[in-house]
């Protein structure tokens, strides 16, 4: 039977270091995450079992119960109440994994693209997670991210992703600037671009998306793809515009 390692001061050095894999800059510095949730942690132990190398647990009964799921590799902690409850942000009650972040390679764009590449700018962690759901739901395998992209790790960005993030390929973009030589084809979205509903959609290409509020700079040289609308509103919520301009994608034919 594994050992299981009690942890009740928060100045165990595990528990910081965990701690700190609440935000963006701690999961950069500690190329690790923290992943929670009741559908989510079984499914993702099902599925990429070998990213995990450790559960923590508010009691003896969470850990038993989730214990015939985990590999042999990942370490058992029983963390005191109150040490869970700052690590349990979304209050499940429930083991949390923690994972090691695959690495983030810089993106050639001088290759062609293979199906749709979403090149995403999104800064909000639960917009990016969103957004990534819709992606891996209409067939997208790959999504390089630009500087202002919030990290795909973070909780909130897993909370809403609900595991797409273990379905997709990872890159980074170095500068808006890249796309400007970037192989083609390349379109981006934006409000006032043409129709995209009655756009033929190539198989390959690479789709930009910009930040909410300030979406694609005004001298990034691409065609530009709009969704017609009442006009009642401004503008679509950027997830959303994603996930209508995905679904046309995946439906072309």
């Amino acid at each position: 039977m594994a050992r299981t390692i009690p942890i009740d001061s928060e100045a165990n050095e595990r528990f910081r270091t965990w701690e700190r894999l609440l935000d963006a800059r701690g999961i950069k510095k500690h190329g690790a995450f923290l992943l929670a949730g009741r559908k989510t942690v079984p499914e993702a132990l099902a599925l990429v079992p070998e990213r995990f190398t450790a559960v923590l647990a508010p009691d003896q009964a969470a850990l038993d119960a989730i214990a015939p799921l985990l590999p042999d590799q990942v370490t058992r902690h029983l963390l005191a109440r109150p040490l869970f409850d700052r690590l349990d942000v979304s209050g499940t009650r429930l083991p949390i994994l923690v994972g090691t972040v695959p690495p983030l390679a810089l993106a050639d764009l001088s290759a062609p693209p293979h199906g749709l590449e979403l090149v995403c700018a999104l800064g909000d962690p639960a917009n990016l997670g969103a957004l990534l759901r819709s992606a891996a739901a209409f067939g997208v395998k790959r999504v390089l991210l630009l500087p202002e992209a919030a990290s795909p790790w973070h909780p909130k960005c897993l909370r809403a992703a609900a595991n797409a993030v273990f379905r997709l390929d990872f890159a980074r973009v170095g500068a808006w600037a890249a796309l400007a030589t970037a192989a083609g084809p390349v379109f981006a979205l934006d409000g006032g671009g043409s129709d995209l509903t009655r756009f033929a959609w190539p198989d390959d290409l690479r789709l930009v998306l910009g930040e909410e509020g300030q979406g694609v700079p005004a001298d990034l040289a691409v065609q530009r793809l709009g969704i017609p609308t009442t006009g009642a509103v401004e503008s679509l919520n950027a997830t959303v515009a994603a996930a209508i301009a995905l679904q046309h994608w995946f439906g072309r034919g």
